[in-house]
């Protein structure tokens, strides 16, 4: 009988914060599947809330969910643990999951092309932000400098003559 209820949980598909974790995975691993929380924000939920990070995911209770998800909606931990450590806005530090943390990233970006910031232009033309040399990488799928020229169809045939007189 035992057997049947860890089949069960390995079986379940968890929804935790609008994302789906299979029921298989341990605690500490499954919450890393959600966009926004990373394994070091995972561990601190883990102990926060006096969980253990080796229990399956299929095992929590509707209560255990409820309380991930009532603790990630106003995280009270470190901030050096949060991903927006005095967000440019507001000016606190704030975690931001899910679809928020996209929209929030395209809008940061949208700003600084609006400013027109060197990251921005940066961004605009495709380019590397953080100083990466441009000579080899980043090219895609552009002409890769100038080669060897094919020659032409018409100047094989024909060859050269020269004057011939």
């Amino acid at each position: 009988m035992n057997e049947q209820k860890k089949e069960n949980y390995n079986e379940r598909i968890i929804r935790i914060l609008s994302k789906d974790i299979p029921g298989n995975m341990t605690l500490y691993s499954g919450l890393t599947r959600i966009k926004g929380i990373s394994w070091a924000v995972s561990n601190a939920i883990c102990k926060l809330l006096k969980f253990d990070k080796r229990k399956k995911v299929g095992e929590l209770t509707r209560e255990e969910i409820d309380k991930i998800e009532k603790f990630m909606k106003n995280p009270d931990m470190k901030s050096f643990l949060k991903n927006r450590v005095k967000d440019f806005e507001v000016g606190e530090d704030k975690h931001i999951i899910g679809s928020d943390l996209e929209l929030r990233k395209d809008f940061d970006i949208k700003r600084l092309k609006k400013i027109k910031s060197y990251r921005g232009l940066r961004h605009a033309s495709g380019l590397p932000l953080r100083g990466q040399r441009t000579k080899s990488n980043f090219r895609k799928n552009r002409s890769k400098g100038a080669g060897i020229k094919k020659k032409n169809k018409k100047t094989e045939k024909s060859g050269f003559q020269g004057n011939k007189k």
